[in-house]
Formats: C-alpha cells, sequence, structure tokens
C-alpha cells in the first residue's frame, strides 16, 4: 500500500466522489462516470491515471477486470477518518423527531429503547441495535477456593453488590505436585488473592498481568491463570446486557445481501449469538474511570469489513456510540449495512440516537 501522505488534493477529491458514486448506485465507478462530475475541471485520463494509482495504493480495487472501481475496506477508513464530517444537520433533525415521536415521560425504558432502535433502522435502511443499560462495573468484595472431595476446586466470588457467583473448577494440581492444593494451600491462596484484587474490577482483574508471582505462589500459576479465566467469564455475564434488534427487513432490501448464505450467518449472529456483538458495540475506554477520549469530537466507532472480528460482520460496517448515566457509558447505540454506507448520514443518526438517550436519562443536565 502506499504512503497515505502521498495523497494528494485530487486524489482525495476523487476517492470522495468514487466513493459517493459507489454509495449511491452499487455499481464500480469508471474514469468515463465521474468525468462528467462538474467539480472535476479534468480530462477522464488524468481521472484515470488518478483512480490508477488510488487502486495501487489500495484505496479502490476493481471486482472484474472489465470493470470500473470500487472503494476497499482501507479506502471506506481513509474516507472516513479523513474526507467526511458527520451531517449535523440531519443529527439534529433526529433528535427532534425523537423527542416527537418517543414520550420519555412515561418512564417506561423498554419502550424507549424498542422506539429508539425502530426509529433508527427505518431512517437509516440498515440494522439497528439498542443495548439496555449495563449493570454498574462489579468491583471484586471477597473470593473464596474451597477443596471438594472430588479434588476439584470451587471458586466463590462475592462483588460489592453482594451478588454471589461461584464456579467449579479443576480437578487442578500445583505444578509439579502429585496433588492438588489441599485446604490449608487455598486458604493461603484465597488470603494472597484477596489482598491482590479486593475493590478491583472484575473486568480490570481479567487483564491484570500475573507473569511475575510472588516465589512462594509460583507453583500456583497453573491454578491462578485458571481463576482468572473464570473471574473473566463471570465479568462478561455480569456486564453484558440485552440488545435490542431492529431494521433487519430494510437491510435485507440492500444488494450486499441478495445471497442467501451471508443472510443466514448474520441472522445466526443477531438471533442466536447477540452475545459476541456486545463487547464490539461496549468498548470502555483503555484506562480504568478516563471519561473516553478526551477532545475527541466524534463519539461513534466505526468498524468496517475486516477490522470487525466476527466472520459474519466481515462484509459489514458497525457503527456504534455510548449513551451515558450520571457521565459514564451505560449502553450503545449501533448501525450494520453493507461498507457501502453512505457513512456521513449514518455516524450522524447514531450519534443522534445515543445522544437523546443519554438526555433522556438525564433529564436534570441543562
Amino acid at each position: 500500500m502506499a504512503d497515505e501522505r502521498k495523497l494528494t488534493e485530487r486524489h482525495q477529491q476523487i476517492l470522495r466522489a468514487t466513493v459517493r458514486r459507489y454509495v449511491a448506485t452499487a455499481e464500480p465507478v469508471s474514469s468515463k462516470s465521474l468525468a462528467g462530475n462538474r467539480d472535476f475541471a479534468v480530462s477522464p485520463a488524468t481521472i484515470r491515471n488518478a483512480m490508477g494509482w488510488l487502486e495501487q495504493a489500495g484505496l479502490l480495487f476493481q471486482p472484474h477486470t472489465s470493470a470500473g472501481r470500487i472503494p476497499s475496506d482501507w479506502g471506506y477508513r481513509l474516507y472516513v477518518d479523513r474526507l467526511i464530517e458527520p451531517d449535523e444537520r440531519l443529527g439534529s433533525q433526529t433528535e427532534r423527531f425523537l423527542n416527537q415521536r418517543l414520550d420519555a415521560e412515561t418512564g417506561n425504558l423498554e419502550a424507549l429503547l424498542h422506539g429508539a432502535a425502530q426509529l433508527l433502522g427505518t431512517l437509516s435502511g440498515y440494522i439497528a441495535l439498542v443495548t439496555w443499560p449495563q449493570t454498574p462495573h462489579h468491583t471484586l468484595k471477597h473470593l473464596q477456593l474451597v477443596r471438594l472431595d472430588s479434588g476439584r476446586v470451587m471458586l466463590i466470588v462475592v462483588t460489592d453488590a453482594y451478588e454471589t457467583q461461584s464456579v467449579l473448577m479443576g480437578p487442578s494440581r500445583a505444578d509439579g505436585a502429585d496433588r492438588g492444593p489441599d485446604e490449608r494451600e487455598l486458604q493461603v491462596l484465597s488470603n494472597f488473592l484477596n489482598h491482590k484484587l479486593r475493590g478491583r474490577s472484575l473486568a480490570a482483574i481479567a487483564c491484570l498481568d500475573w507473569s511475575e508471582l510472588d516465589r512462594e505462589f509460583q507453583q500456583y500459576a497453573r491454578l491462578i491463570s485458571s481463576i482468572l479465566q473464570a473471574l473473566r467469564e463471570r465479568s462478561h455475564a455480569l456486564t453484558s446486557a440485552p440488545i435490542v434488534v431492529r431494521g433487519i427487513s430494510e437491510v435485507l432490501r440492500q444488494p450486499e445481501f441478495s445471497q442467501l448464505q451471508q443472510v443466514q450467518t448474520l441472522l445466526h449472529l443477531l438471533e442466536a449469538e447477540p452475545d459476541q456483538l456486545w463487547p464490539l458495540m461496549f468498548e470502555l475506554p483503555a484506562s480504568e474511570g478516563s471519561e473516553g477520549s478526551e477532545g475527541s469530537e466524534r463519539n461513534a466507532t466505526v468498524r468496517i469489513g475486516s477490522e470487525n472480528p466476527l466472520e459474519p460482520m466481515r462484509s459489514c460496517t458497525l457503527i456504534s456510540a455510548h449513551y451515558c448515566q450520571a457521565d459514564r457509558p451505560v449502553g450503545s447505540v449501533g448501525l450494520i449495512g453493507p461498507t457501502r454506507m453512505l457513512y456521513e448520514s449514518a455516524i450522524a443518526l447514531v450519534e443522534a440516537v445515543a445522544g437523546y438517550l443519554s438526555a433522556t436519562l438525564n433529564p436534570s443536565d441543562p
């Protein structure tokens, strides 16, 4: 791929025009079709050369040798990051529309979330997703390791909300030992872990680096690794929230979803495995307690095509934005559609709905 810094103003202009024309027509774009654009005071040959450079740079590609060119995932990425601004006018119109159509004063959160998702799907033409507000970030109050008669170990976790979770592990043997840890060893290990972990969030515990353990606990490295995995699973179970999905019938009208197999895998993900989408839609700031990307003008996160880790999403774009309560992200609003998406509008719609939900959940805010 070519260096983005070598992208001239003309290259950017032609990339922008190519993306917009492809989004509008769903047909590969030729230099001849762009030459009719009054914004270009250059010949078709100049446009063709520029499109050739963009193809070599990996921003465009030809689906067939005799066809025009279409944007690559990287082309869309550069377009989103550098060549557009969300449609602020559409965002303002959407917020007014939401206030007119949805009755937030009833206090019915379920109706509010379903209504917001339905309107987002209808306005965008894509699949709309709205997560329920997640439960607060659970911190560890106490854990206990208990040896069972079978030789297995039970992990009992108590959170600050006094929710109790138990996980059966093992049989887990200490490294190099012929037996698993006895009750005394498990008590010592429980005391050690409580000292190290009490008051931390379960999500943070799962990400801790335990490569250097105190010497006396090195022999329990394998068991501690199992404990951390169990805490990671408990954290996901406690923080994930249901997702409201609307607009599937809308997006099926897009030509990218004309193949039955592709539609089936995406529908299976949405209907049978929505928990896999939750971590993609709701990414907390890297440092715990952070308020997000300070100074960032864009609330939305955009995952394009191959940037999505889930196979059914590899030909899709996921746009998501947090909504907040008491200045803390508690849920997320999202759109799933083809990578051939009207990004200016889609980003504005997602941010508008997220902003509306934040305002509704914080009625005392100015």
